[in-house]
C-alpha cells in the first residue's frame, strides 16, 4: 500500500484537479489557460500559490501561530510582507520569555 505524501493530502480538492489538468496538458500552461478560460498570467499566479502551498506543508512549523500565518498568506487572506512582519515580531516575542 502507498501511503500518500502529506503535500498532496493538505491539497484542497480545487488545487488537486489543477494538477491534473496541469500534468494532463504536459505541463503547459497555455493549455491549461485555455481550458480554464483565462489568461496565461492567471494561470502562472495559480501555479506560483500551489507551489508555495507546497513548499509550507514541506517546511510545516511545530508553532500553529507561525503555520496559520503562513497558510493565511499562500491562500492570499494576508499578503506575504505583512506575514513576515507577523511572524518576526512573534518569534522576537517567543524569545523574551
Amino acid at each position: 500500500m502507498t501511503t500518500i505524501p502529506a503535500w498532496i493530502a493538505e491539497l484542497e480538492d480545487e488545487d488537486l484537479a489543477f494538477v491534473k489538468k496541469f500534468i494532463l496538458a504536459s505541463g503547459s500552461l497555455k493549455e491549461v489557460a485555455s481550458v480554464y478560460g483565462v489568461s496565461y498570467p492567471t494561470v502562472r499566479l495559480r501555479l506560483d500559490r500551489l507551489i508555495q502551498k507546497i513548499k509550507l506543508s514541506e517546511t510545516a512549523e511545530a508553532d500553529p501561530y507561525v503555520s496559520l500565518v503562513k497558510r493565511l498568506a499562500v491562500d492570499d487572506k494576508l499578503d506575504f510582507d505583512t506575514a513576515k512582519i507577523l511572524i518576526t515580531e512573534y518569534r522576537k516575542t517567543k524569545e523574551v520569555e
